[in-house]
């Protein structure tokens, strides 16, 4: 087989590559691996056949949905499905010394973002919602890179950032005088979790205990979403399917420590919705024998795959009603029926 994934040295990558050896080792399976620093060149690879899986993040999501890269009308929502993907974690970490406990208490702070990365930006909006907050009601500080981005905070550039908890530049902003702080994200917080799905609904509460600052004793709730998740076409066979996360379940002593997180790969965590894209319906069939797949977890995927659906559909009329005009008008004219679809799921 042939796999896509992040370039070499990310997380991604090196989750792929564990799976694929422990593949290898109980089945003699021959996978290549094709990484690419871009979501788009890990989604043509997919599109094109030249991989059949890809080990993706949040590119995922915004292909199904045609928006950010995927708005272009040579694209749109794609047909994916996903097999699971491991829980990861964002949250939204603070300097100590900036006085931020809640949500709300970011008004008027400097929060960090990153230049063309909707993939950070749109967790942090989605942080941001959970508060009834949006981008107007903070400082915005733009930054070249994501280093740059996580490492403002310990150089007082910025007051707040959302990100995942082991990033490198975190443990300096322990270190430094400046301090760390994670702002608890309440599970049972109905309302800002009905925000945080019209955002991203993505979304689920994780309590964190790994990460700079947090700890068993000391854990902080955030929000979990997959990276990576593992996703193939629509129209892949369901037996592969089956055979391929039945293999990744069974071999799973194999590589769940091959790194700190991949432990998560469980399947009664990583097979589970919400999730970027509908559940393969090989994969399904896999969960439900092993007793993981319940009536809440289809009901969610049946209304995913409706949305799906929706989207595919008003994106054929968009393209019909743009033809001949210009990429600024087409914007236009995808963004109403884009937006009439999701009102309407």
């Amino acid at each position: 087989m042939t796999w896509t994934s992040y370039d070499v040295g990310s997380a991604g990558y090196a989750e792929a590559s564990a799976i694929a050896d422990a593949f290898g080792k109980e089945y003699g399976t021959r996978v290549r691996i094709r990484p690419s620093g871009s979501p788009i060149g890990r989604l043509q690879s997919l599109l094109t056949g030249q991989t059949e899986y890809g080990f993706l993040a949040t590119e995922a999501f915004f292909s199904s949905e045609g928006t950010y890269d995927f708005a272009d009308r040579r694209w749109g929502p794609q047909n994916l499905r996903t097999l699971g993907g491991r829980p990861s974690t964002t949250g939204l970490v603070t300097a100590a010394d900036a006085n931020i406990r809640s949500i709300e208490d970011v008004r008027g702070k400097r929060v960090a973002y990153v230049v063309g990365n909707p993939s950070l930006n749109v967790k942090c909006d989605a942080v941001l919602a959970f508060g009834s907050l949006s981008r107007e009601d903070v400082e915005i500080r733009m930054f070249p890179t994501y280093a740059a981005a996580m490492s403002s905070l310990s150089q007082n550039q910025a007051d707040a950032a959302c990100t995942t908890p082991t990033t490198s530049q975190l443990y300096e902003l322990a270190e430094s005088p400046r301090g760390i702080h994670w702002v608890d994200i309440p599970a049972d917080d109905q309302e800002g979790w009905a925000r945080v799905k019209q955002v991203a609904p993505f979304f689920k509460a994780y309590e964190e205990t790994i990460g700079a600052g947090l700890s068993e004793e000391q854990p902080v709730n955030m929000l979990a979403w997959r990276y990576p998740v593992l996703v193939t076409l629509a129209d892949r066979s369901a037996e592969e399917v089956y055979s391929f996360i039945k293999a990744l379940d069974e071999t799973y002593g194999l590589y769940n420590k091959a790194t700190s997180a991949m432990s998560r790969w469980s399947l009664d965590g990583a097979g589970t919705p919400p999730i970027d894209v509908p559940f393969h319906e090989g994969a399904i069939r896999y969960l439900k024998e092993k007793g993981i797949w319940t009536e809440a977890h289809q009901a969610w995927n049946d209304a995913r795959l409706a949305r799906l659906e929706a989207l595919r559909n008003a994106w054929s009329r968009a393209l019909a009603e743009a033809d001949g005009k210009s990429d600024e008008a087409f914007a236009a004219i995808w963004e109403r029926y884009r937006a009439e679809a999701v009102a309407s799921h």
